[in-house]
């Protein structure tokens, strides 16, 4: 059995580039089809509709019903909610981006023959954790706290989220991403300006690959220049949202609120 969540801008230094990482990816399809397997898939991503066109052996999702199971995102302000097989799934994930993950783990269950009501508490009964789509609040701040990785694609959508959410005084804070190659620059300068453009009412970018963007934004370009800039500023409450690479390690900043 095999699935591919997503085929983003994830590691393009490794694999030259979105189309590398297709064809990298898409390399489990092939493994998974040619040994008698079965493949998960989204029918909603038209990557993976393209990919799989040959592949008979597939059980996918949609929230339409061109596939084997049809879910409906009812709700994502914070939290994901979802209808399928006329059950209504309350979530503690935040986001819409967390609703194909959702999704998918639905159609596993699904397809194993797993109660919907079990999986309904399933997936009721998970907190995320390690710094993963983490709501925390901490001295009047409310936290999306989305600091374990970070790469062009995750970054935009979680942007986008944060644009719509429903909450006054947004602050974010950005770390690099890493792993990007020849695409760095140009990647990090997309993700800067889009920040920019949104409007929130403090935007902090961290790190070397965005302090040489050219952006009219607070830039620092280390964790440490960061730092001592938030121990003398006093941030006031806010929601915010932290993201970043895993190396920036950006989860520090919640011992300087």
């Amino acid at each position: 059995f095999g699935y591919i969540t997503n085929f983003g801008k994830a590691h393009l230094e490794g694999f030259g580039g979105v189309q590398g990482v297709i064809k990298g990816k898409s390399e489990l399809y092939t493994h998974i089809f040619e040994t008698g397997g079965l493949i998960f898939y989204n029918a909603d991503d038209p990557i993976q509709l393209e990919k799989l066109s040959q592949y008979p052996s597939k059980f996918g999702y949609s929230t339409t019903d061109k596939a084997d199971l049809q879910i409906k995102l009812t709700e994502a302000n914070p939290f994901v909610s979802l209808k399928t097989d006329g059950v209504t799934i309350n979530t503690h994930l935040i986001g819409s981006y967390n609703f194909p993950n959702c999704c998918a783990s639905i159609l596993m269950g699904h397809y194993f023959k797993v109660p919907t009501l079990a999986i309904k508490k399933g997936i009721e009964d998970f907190i995320p954790a390690d710094n993963r789509s983490q709501l925390i609040e901490k001295n009047g701040h409310k936290i999306i706290l989305d600091a374990y990785n970070a790469n062009p694609s995750s970054m935009e959508v979680a942007l986008q989220y944060f644009k719509n959410l429903q909450a006054e005084h947004k602050t974010i804070f950005l770390g690099d991403m890493f792993e990007l190659g020849d695409d760095a620059e140009i990647e990090h300068q997309k993700i800067a300006s889009l920040a920019k453009s949104m409007k929130f009412d403090k935007v902090f970018l961290v790190g070397e690959h965005f302090n040489k963007t050219a952006i009219d934004l607070p830039k620092y370009s280390s964790f440490d220049e960061l730092a001592n800039h938030l121990k003398s500023n006093q941030l006031a409450a806010s929601t915010l949202l932290i993201k970043g690479s895993r190396g920036m390690a950006l989860e520090r900043i919640l011992d300087y609120l």
